[in-house]
Protein backbone atom coordinates (compact mmCIF):
# COMPACT_ATOMS: atom_id res chain seq x y z
CA UNK A 1 0.00 0.00 0.00
CA UNK A 2 1.35 3.44 -0.92
CA UNK A 3 1.95 5.69 2.05
CA UNK A 4 2.29 9.48 1.98
CA UNK A 5 5.99 9.26 2.84
CA UNK A 6 6.62 7.14 -0.27
CA UNK A 7 4.88 9.74 -2.40
CA UNK A 8 6.94 12.56 -0.95
CA UNK A 9 10.21 10.73 -1.63
CA UNK A 10 9.22 10.01 -5.22
CA UNK A 11 8.06 13.58 -5.67
CA UNK A 12 11.31 15.10 -4.46
CA UNK A 13 13.87 12.75 -5.95
CA UNK A 14 12.57 10.44 -8.67
CA UNK A 15 10.24 12.54 -10.82
CA UNK A 16 10.86 14.14 -14.16
CA UNK A 17 10.29 17.89 -14.58
CA UNK A 18 6.67 17.69 -15.85
CA UNK A 19 5.74 15.48 -12.94
CA UNK A 20 7.46 17.74 -10.46
CA UNK A 21 5.68 20.79 -11.87
CA UNK A 22 2.29 19.10 -11.47
CA UNK A 23 3.17 17.76 -8.01
CA UNK A 24 3.84 21.29 -6.75
CA UNK A 25 0.25 22.18 -7.55
CA UNK A 26 -1.51 19.26 -5.87
CA UNK A 27 -3.92 20.46 -3.19
CA UNK A 28 -4.16 17.66 -0.64
CA UNK A 29 -6.63 19.48 1.59
CA UNK A 30 -8.98 20.30 -1.29
CA UNK A 31 -8.98 16.69 -2.49
CA UNK A 32 -9.62 15.36 1.02
CA UNK A 33 -12.50 17.78 1.50
CA UNK A 34 -14.07 16.87 -1.85
CA UNK A 35 -13.84 13.17 -1.01
CA UNK A 36 -15.29 13.71 2.45
CA UNK A 37 -18.18 15.66 0.97
CA UNK A 38 -18.97 12.90 -1.53
CA UNK A 39 -18.66 10.10 1.04
CA UNK A 40 -20.89 11.99 3.48
CA UNK A 41 -23.55 12.20 0.76
CA UNK A 42 -25.22 8.79 0.54
CA UNK A 43 -25.57 7.57 -3.03
CA UNK A 44 -26.73 3.97 -2.80
CA UNK A 45 -27.86 2.84 -6.25
CA UNK A 46 -31.14 4.59 -6.98
CA UNK A 47 -30.38 7.61 -4.76
CA UNK A 48 -27.44 9.24 -6.53
CA UNK A 49 -28.97 12.65 -7.30
CA UNK A 50 -27.58 14.71 -4.40
CA UNK A 51 -24.03 13.42 -4.85
CA UNK A 52 -24.25 13.85 -8.61
CA UNK A 53 -25.36 17.46 -8.21
CA UNK A 54 -22.28 18.10 -6.09
CA UNK A 55 -20.06 16.37 -8.63
CA UNK A 56 -21.52 18.53 -11.38
CA UNK A 57 -20.67 21.56 -9.25
CA UNK A 58 -17.05 20.44 -8.82
CA UNK A 59 -16.72 19.93 -12.59
CA UNK A 60 -18.16 23.39 -13.35
CA UNK A 61 -15.75 24.99 -10.86
CA UNK A 62 -12.88 23.37 -12.76
CA UNK A 63 -14.10 24.86 -16.05
CA UNK A 64 -15.86 21.88 -17.56
CA UNK A 65 -18.81 22.10 -19.94
CA UNK A 66 -21.25 20.05 -17.85
CA UNK A 67 -24.09 17.95 -19.21
CA UNK A 68 -26.40 16.68 -16.46
CA UNK A 69 -29.47 14.72 -17.56
CA UNK A 70 -31.83 11.90 -16.69
CA UNK A 71 -31.46 9.08 -19.22
CA UNK A 72 -34.55 8.13 -21.20
CA UNK A 73 -34.62 4.44 -20.30
CA UNK A 74 -37.47 3.59 -22.66
CA UNK A 75 -35.62 5.09 -25.63
CA UNK A 76 -32.37 3.36 -24.70
CA UNK A 77 -33.99 -0.08 -24.47
CA UNK A 78 -34.07 -0.31 -28.25
CA UNK A 79 -30.30 0.19 -28.52
CA UNK A 80 -28.12 -2.90 -29.06
CA UNK A 81 -26.37 -4.00 -25.90
CA UNK A 82 -28.85 -2.35 -23.52
CA UNK A 83 -27.69 -3.52 -20.09
CA UNK A 84 -29.43 -6.32 -18.29
CA UNK A 85 -30.05 -6.18 -14.59
CA UNK A 86 -32.39 -4.15 -12.48
CA UNK A 87 -32.59 -0.80 -14.23
CA UNK A 88 -34.14 1.60 -11.73
CA UNK A 89 -35.94 4.88 -12.36
CA UNK A 90 -33.86 7.57 -14.11
CA UNK A 91 -31.46 9.54 -11.93
CA UNK A 92 -29.02 12.32 -12.68
CA UNK A 93 -26.19 11.29 -15.00
CA UNK A 94 -23.27 13.70 -15.31
CA UNK A 95 -20.67 14.23 -18.03
CA UNK A 96 -18.28 17.10 -18.61
CA UNK A 97 -16.08 18.19 -21.50
CA UNK A 98 -12.73 19.88 -20.90
CA UNK A 99 -12.16 21.10 -24.40
CA UNK A 100 -8.75 21.23 -26.04
CA UNK A 101 -7.98 22.96 -29.31
CA UNK A 102 -9.27 19.94 -31.26
CA UNK A 103 -5.83 18.97 -32.62
CA UNK A 104 -5.30 16.01 -30.29
CA UNK A 105 -6.95 12.87 -29.02
CA UNK A 106 -9.81 12.71 -26.53
CA UNK A 107 -9.37 10.77 -23.30
CA UNK A 108 -12.40 9.64 -21.29
CA UNK A 109 -12.17 9.36 -17.49
CA UNK A 110 -15.03 7.31 -16.09
CA UNK A 111 -16.28 6.66 -12.58
CA UNK A 112 -19.55 5.62 -10.98
CA UNK A 113 -21.20 7.54 -8.18
CA UNK A 114 -23.51 4.82 -6.93
CA UNK A 115 -22.56 2.55 -4.05
CA UNK A 116 -23.91 -0.56 -2.40
CA UNK A 117 -25.74 -0.26 0.92
CA UNK A 118 -23.64 0.00 4.10
CA UNK A 119 -25.52 -2.93 5.61
CA UNK A 120 -25.58 -3.14 9.41
CA UNK A 121 -24.10 0.23 10.37
CA UNK A 122 -23.53 -0.92 13.95
CA UNK A 123 -20.77 -3.20 12.65
CA UNK A 124 -18.73 -0.28 11.31
CA UNK A 125 -15.84 1.00 13.44
CA UNK A 126 -16.09 4.33 11.62
CA UNK A 127 -19.54 5.63 10.54
CA UNK A 128 -20.20 4.70 6.90
CA UNK A 129 -21.10 8.30 6.05
CA UNK A 130 -18.64 10.01 8.37
CA UNK A 131 -15.70 10.44 6.04
CA UNK A 132 -13.34 10.09 9.00
CA UNK A 133 -9.59 10.15 8.34
CA UNK A 134 -7.47 7.87 10.52
CA UNK A 135 -3.79 7.13 9.85
CA UNK A 136 -4.02 8.45 6.31
CA UNK A 137 -7.10 6.41 5.41
CA UNK A 138 -10.48 7.96 4.65
CA UNK A 139 -13.30 5.67 5.76
CA UNK A 140 -16.83 5.42 4.42
CA UNK A 141 -19.13 3.66 2.02
CA UNK A 142 -17.93 4.35 -1.48
CA UNK A 143 -14.53 5.68 -0.40
CA UNK A 144 -12.75 3.04 -2.49
CA UNK A 145 -15.59 2.00 -4.82
CA UNK A 146 -15.31 4.49 -6.24
CA UNK A 147 -15.51 8.04 -4.98
CA UNK A 148 -11.76 7.99 -4.40
CA UNK A 149 -11.36 7.45 -8.15
CA UNK A 150 -13.75 10.27 -8.97
CA UNK A 151 -11.83 12.66 -6.72
CA UNK A 152 -8.56 11.54 -8.35
CA UNK A 153 -10.09 12.63 -11.67
CA UNK A 154 -10.98 16.02 -10.18
CA UNK A 155 -7.50 16.38 -8.73
CA UNK A 156 -5.88 15.62 -12.08
CA UNK A 157 -7.93 18.27 -13.84
CA UNK A 158 -7.21 20.79 -11.10
CA UNK A 159 -3.41 20.49 -11.32
CA UNK A 160 -3.54 20.76 -15.11
CA UNK A 161 -5.63 23.91 -14.81
CA UNK A 162 -3.40 25.42 -12.12
CA UNK A 163 -0.28 24.64 -14.17
CA UNK A 164 -1.76 26.78 -16.97
CA UNK A 165 -1.56 23.96 -19.51
CA UNK A 166 -3.64 24.19 -22.68
CA UNK A 167 -4.44 20.76 -24.06
CA UNK A 168 -4.50 19.89 -27.73
CA UNK A 169 -6.97 17.09 -27.25
CA UNK A 170 -9.96 17.03 -24.93
CA UNK A 171 -10.86 15.27 -21.72
CA UNK A 172 -14.32 13.88 -21.14
CA UNK A 173 -15.37 13.01 -17.60
CA UNK A 174 -18.24 10.63 -16.94
CA UNK A 175 -19.70 10.47 -13.42
CA UNK A 176 -22.34 7.83 -13.89
CA UNK A 177 -25.24 6.17 -12.12
CA UNK A 178 -26.27 2.56 -11.86
CA UNK A 179 -22.97 0.72 -12.25
CA UNK A 180 -23.73 -1.57 -9.32
CA UNK A 181 -27.00 -2.85 -10.77
CA UNK A 182 -26.77 -2.60 -14.55
CA UNK A 183 -24.35 -0.11 -16.11
CA UNK A 184 -27.12 2.19 -17.30
CA UNK A 185 -25.17 5.40 -16.65
CA UNK A 186 -22.16 4.60 -18.81
CA UNK A 187 -24.35 3.08 -21.52
CA UNK A 188 -26.44 6.27 -21.59
CA UNK A 189 -23.39 8.57 -21.60
CA UNK A 190 -21.82 6.78 -24.56
CA UNK A 191 -25.06 6.85 -26.51
CA UNK A 192 -25.33 10.58 -25.78
CA UNK A 193 -21.98 11.16 -27.48
CA UNK A 194 -19.66 11.43 -24.49
CA UNK A 195 -17.07 9.02 -25.88
CA UNK A 196 -13.46 9.38 -26.94
CA UNK A 197 -10.36 7.67 -28.30
CA UNK A 198 -9.50 5.78 -25.10
CA UNK A 199 -10.78 5.45 -21.55
CA UNK A 200 -9.49 5.04 -18.01
CA UNK A 201 -12.15 3.64 -15.69
CA UNK A 202 -11.04 4.62 -12.19
CA UNK A 203 -12.07 1.49 -10.31
CA UNK A 204 -9.96 0.58 -7.26
CA UNK A 205 -6.85 -1.29 -8.43
CA UNK A 206 -4.31 -0.18 -5.78
CA UNK A 207 -2.65 1.82 -8.57
CA UNK A 208 -2.05 -1.30 -10.66
CA UNK A 209 -3.28 -1.31 -14.26
CA UNK A 210 -5.91 -3.79 -15.45
CA UNK A 211 -6.39 -3.93 -19.23
CA UNK A 212 -8.78 -6.88 -18.82
CA UNK A 213 -11.77 -7.68 -16.66
CA UNK A 214 -13.67 -10.90 -16.11
CA UNK A 215 -17.34 -11.12 -16.91
CA UNK A 216 -20.13 -12.45 -14.74
CA UNK A 217 -23.80 -13.38 -14.82
CA UNK A 218 -26.42 -14.15 -12.22
CA UNK A 219 -28.22 -17.47 -11.98
CA UNK A 220 -31.17 -18.92 -10.09
CA UNK A 221 -31.54 -22.63 -9.37
CA UNK A 222 -34.85 -24.05 -8.16
CA UNK A 223 -34.87 -27.49 -6.53
CA UNK A 224 -38.16 -29.18 -5.61
CA UNK A 225 -38.80 -31.78 -2.93
CA UNK A 226 -41.95 -33.10 -1.27
CA UNK A 227 -43.47 -31.58 1.85
CA UNK A 228 -44.27 -33.62 4.94
CA UNK A 229 -44.87 -33.05 8.65
CA UNK A 230 -41.50 -32.81 10.39
CA UNK A 231 -42.45 -35.62 12.79
CA UNK A 232 -42.57 -38.00 9.81
CA UNK A 233 -39.72 -36.39 7.95
CA UNK A 234 -38.75 -39.61 6.17
CA UNK A 235 -42.04 -39.52 4.27
CA UNK A 236 -41.07 -36.24 2.64
CA UNK A 237 -38.18 -35.21 0.44
CA UNK A 238 -36.20 -32.23 1.67
CA UNK A 239 -35.40 -29.77 -1.11
CA UNK A 240 -32.48 -28.68 1.03
CA UNK A 241 -31.02 -32.21 1.04
CA UNK A 242 -31.54 -32.53 -2.70
CA UNK A 243 -29.67 -29.28 -3.27
CA UNK A 244 -26.51 -30.78 -1.79
CA UNK A 245 -25.44 -32.76 -4.88
CA UNK A 246 -26.20 -29.73 -7.03
CA UNK A 247 -24.05 -27.52 -4.83
CA UNK A 248 -21.22 -30.07 -4.88
CA UNK A 249 -21.40 -30.03 -8.68
CA UNK A 250 -21.10 -26.23 -8.69
CA UNK A 251 -18.03 -26.37 -6.45
CA UNK A 252 -16.43 -28.92 -8.79
CA UNK A 253 -17.36 -26.82 -11.82
CA UNK A 254 -15.70 -23.74 -10.33
CA UNK A 255 -12.49 -25.69 -9.75
CA UNK A 256 -12.53 -27.09 -13.28
CA UNK A 257 -13.15 -23.72 -14.93
CA UNK A 258 -10.38 -22.00 -13.00
CA UNK A 259 -7.99 -24.83 -13.82
CA UNK A 260 -8.67 -24.92 -17.55
CA UNK A 261 -9.58 -21.35 -18.52
CA UNK A 262 -6.25 -19.54 -18.20
CA UNK A 263 -5.15 -16.01 -19.05
CA UNK A 264 -1.70 -14.48 -18.38
CA UNK A 265 -3.07 -11.38 -16.64
CA UNK A 266 -4.90 -13.60 -14.14
CA UNK A 267 -2.11 -16.13 -13.60
CA UNK A 268 -1.50 -15.14 -9.97
CA UNK A 269 -5.18 -15.35 -8.99
CA UNK A 270 -6.59 -18.55 -7.50
CA UNK A 271 -10.18 -17.93 -8.61
CA UNK A 272 -10.36 -15.37 -11.41
CA UNK A 273 -13.69 -16.85 -12.58
CA UNK A 274 -15.37 -17.33 -9.21
CA UNK A 275 -18.69 -19.16 -8.87
CA UNK A 276 -20.58 -18.09 -5.78
CA UNK A 277 -23.93 -19.12 -4.30
CA UNK A 278 -25.00 -15.93 -2.60
CA UNK A 279 -28.52 -16.65 -1.31
CA UNK A 280 -30.39 -19.83 -0.42
CA UNK A 281 -34.05 -19.82 0.57
CA UNK A 282 -35.89 -23.00 1.52
CA UNK A 283 -39.08 -23.91 3.34
CA UNK A 284 -41.80 -21.84 4.92
CA UNK A 285 -42.38 -23.39 8.37
CA UNK A 286 -40.05 -24.95 10.97
CA UNK A 287 -42.08 -28.15 11.28
CA UNK A 288 -42.54 -28.78 7.56
CA UNK A 289 -40.03 -30.62 5.36
CA UNK A 290 -39.06 -27.93 2.78
CA UNK A 291 -40.60 -28.68 -0.59
CA UNK A 292 -38.77 -26.01 -2.60
CA UNK A 293 -35.35 -24.37 -2.46
CA UNK A 294 -34.23 -21.36 -4.50
CA UNK A 295 -30.53 -20.52 -4.71
CA UNK A 296 -29.10 -17.50 -6.48
CA UNK A 297 -25.48 -16.66 -7.26
CA UNK A 298 -23.03 -15.53 -9.87
CA UNK A 299 -20.61 -17.28 -12.19
CA UNK A 300 -17.50 -15.59 -13.54
CA UNK A 301 -16.89 -15.53 -17.30
CA UNK A 302 -13.36 -15.87 -18.66
CA UNK A 303 -11.69 -13.50 -21.11
CA UNK A 304 -12.69 -14.54 -24.61
CA UNK A 305 -15.31 -17.00 -23.38
CA UNK A 306 -18.73 -16.70 -25.06
CA UNK A 307 -21.48 -16.07 -22.54
CA UNK A 308 -23.60 -18.86 -24.00
CA UNK A 309 -20.75 -21.34 -23.57
CA UNK A 310 -20.52 -20.58 -19.85
CA UNK A 311 -24.28 -20.94 -19.52
CA UNK A 312 -24.31 -24.30 -21.27
CA UNK A 313 -21.43 -25.60 -19.16
CA UNK A 314 -23.16 -24.75 -15.90
CA UNK A 315 -26.52 -26.09 -17.06
CA UNK A 316 -24.83 -29.33 -18.11
CA UNK A 317 -23.12 -29.65 -14.72
CA UNK A 318 -26.46 -29.29 -12.92
CA UNK A 319 -28.12 -31.77 -15.28
CA UNK A 320 -25.34 -34.30 -14.77
CA UNK A 321 -25.65 -34.00 -10.98
CA UNK A 322 -29.41 -34.49 -11.23
CA UNK A 323 -29.01 -37.59 -13.41
CA UNK A 324 -26.97 -39.26 -10.65
CA UNK A 325 -29.69 -38.69 -8.03
CA UNK A 326 -32.85 -40.82 -8.05
CA UNK A 327 -35.16 -37.99 -6.96
CA UNK A 328 -33.60 -35.24 -9.08
CA UNK A 329 -33.58 -37.46 -12.17
CA UNK A 330 -37.39 -37.44 -12.04
CA UNK A 331 -37.65 -33.89 -10.70
CA UNK A 332 -34.85 -31.98 -12.47
CA UNK A 333 -33.74 -28.63 -11.03
CA UNK A 334 -34.54 -25.54 -13.05
CA UNK A 335 -31.66 -23.20 -13.97
CA UNK A 336 -32.59 -19.63 -14.91
CA UNK A 337 -30.46 -16.65 -15.85
CA UNK A 338 -31.69 -13.57 -14.04
CA UNK A 339 -30.41 -10.07 -13.38
CA UNK A 340 -27.10 -8.64 -14.47
CA UNK A 341 -25.03 -10.08 -17.31
CA UNK A 342 -21.60 -8.48 -17.61
CA UNK A 343 -19.43 -9.53 -20.55
CA UNK A 344 -15.67 -9.84 -20.14
CA UNK A 345 -13.54 -7.10 -21.68
CA UNK A 346 -9.93 -6.75 -22.77
CA UNK A 347 -7.57 -4.22 -24.28
CA UNK A 348 -4.21 -5.58 -25.49
CA UNK A 349 -1.56 -5.13 -22.81
CA UNK A 350 0.67 -3.71 -25.57
CA UNK A 351 -1.67 -0.77 -26.23
CA UNK A 352 0.16 2.59 -25.97
CA UNK A 353 -2.27 3.80 -23.26
CA UNK A 354 -1.10 0.99 -20.98
CA UNK A 355 2.57 1.93 -21.27
CA UNK A 356 1.80 5.64 -21.04
CA UNK A 357 -0.13 5.19 -17.80
CA UNK A 358 2.45 2.76 -16.40
CA UNK A 359 5.18 5.29 -17.04
CA UNK A 360 3.19 7.99 -15.30
CA UNK A 361 2.62 5.82 -12.23
CA UNK A 362 6.32 4.98 -12.09
CA UNK A 363 7.26 8.67 -12.20
CA UNK A 364 4.81 9.54 -9.44
CA UNK A 365 5.48 6.66 -7.06
CA UNK A 366 8.96 5.53 -7.99
CA UNK A 367 7.62 2.02 -8.68
CA UNK A 368 6.34 0.41 -11.87
CA UNK A 369 2.72 -0.67 -11.38
CA UNK A 370 1.59 -4.24 -11.70
CA UNK A 371 -0.20 -5.36 -14.85
CA UNK A 372 -3.15 -7.49 -13.87
CA UNK A 373 -6.66 -8.64 -14.69
CA UNK A 374 -9.71 -7.60 -12.70
CA UNK A 375 -11.77 -10.61 -11.53
CA UNK A 376 -14.92 -8.48 -11.37
CA UNK A 377 -17.15 -6.85 -13.95
CA UNK A 378 -17.20 -3.12 -14.64
CA UNK A 379 -18.39 -0.53 -17.13
CA UNK A 380 -15.19 -0.99 -19.14
CA UNK A 381 -17.10 -3.58 -21.18
CA UNK A 382 -19.30 -0.94 -22.83
CA UNK A 383 -16.26 0.92 -24.15
CA UNK A 384 -14.30 -2.06 -25.47
CA UNK A 385 -17.15 -4.30 -26.62
CA UNK A 386 -19.78 -1.87 -27.86
CA UNK A 387 -17.90 1.32 -28.81
CA UNK A 388 -14.53 -0.07 -29.94
CA UNK A 389 -12.73 2.13 -27.41
CA UNK A 390 -9.56 0.74 -25.78
CA UNK A 391 -9.27 1.24 -22.06
CA UNK A 392 -8.02 0.10 -18.68
CA UNK A 393 -9.07 0.00 -15.07
CA UNK A 394 -6.88 2.13 -12.79
CA UNK A 395 -7.53 3.86 -9.51
CA UNK A 396 -6.85 4.23 -5.79
CA UNK A 397 -8.10 1.77 -3.18
CA UNK A 398 -8.48 -1.97 -2.93
CA UNK A 399 -11.44 -3.96 -4.27
CA UNK A 400 -11.04 -6.24 -1.22
CA UNK A 401 -12.48 -3.54 1.07
CA UNK A 402 -15.24 -2.49 -1.34
CA UNK A 403 -18.75 -3.69 -0.46
CA UNK A 404 -17.34 -4.37 3.02
CA UNK A 405 -17.58 -3.03 6.55
CA UNK A 406 -15.13 -0.16 7.21
CA UNK A 407 -14.43 0.48 3.54
CA UNK A 408 -11.56 2.94 3.13
CA UNK A 409 -9.16 4.48 0.65
CA UNK A 410 -5.60 5.66 1.42
CA UNK A 411 -5.42 9.39 0.73
CA UNK A 412 -1.85 9.00 -0.57
CA UNK A 413 -3.17 6.67 -3.28
CA UNK A 414 -5.86 9.19 -4.26
CA UNK A 415 -3.17 11.84 -4.62
CA UNK A 416 -0.85 9.54 -6.57
CA UNK A 417 -3.69 8.50 -8.87
CA UNK A 418 -4.51 12.17 -9.53
CA UNK A 419 -0.92 12.94 -10.50
CA UNK A 420 -0.62 9.82 -12.68
CA UNK A 421 -3.87 10.71 -14.43
CA UNK A 422 -2.69 14.28 -14.96
CA UNK A 423 0.56 13.12 -16.57
CA UNK A 424 -1.34 10.65 -18.75
CA UNK A 425 -3.78 13.34 -19.86
CA UNK A 426 -0.93 15.66 -20.83
CA UNK A 427 0.83 12.96 -22.83
CA UNK A 428 -2.21 11.37 -24.41
CA UNK A 429 -3.99 14.60 -25.34
CA UNK A 430 -0.88 16.70 -25.95
CA UNK A 431 -0.13 20.25 -24.87
CA UNK A 432 -0.73 23.20 -27.16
Amino acid sequence: MLEEADLQVAGSAAMSDPCAELTKRIDRNAMRQMLQELVRTSSVTGTEDAAQERMAGFLRELGGEVDAWRPDVDALRSEPGFPSGKVLHPRLNVAALFRGDDSGRTLVLNGHMDTVTPGDESQWTHPPYGGHVVDGRLYGRGAADMKGGLVAILGALEVIRDAGLRLRGSVRVQSVIGEEDSGLGTFAALHRGHGGDAVIVCEPTRLDIAPAQAGMMVFRITVRGRAAHASVRAEGVSAFDRFRPVYDALVALEAERNRTLRHPLFADQALPWALNVGTVQAGNWPSIVPEVLVAEGRIGIAIGEPIEAARRQMESAVQAAAARDAWLADHPPRVEWVGLVCAPAETPATHPLVEMLAGAVREVTGHRPGLTGAPYGSDLRFFTNDFDTPGVLFGPGDIRVAHFTDEFVPLAEVEAAALALALTIVRFCGVA
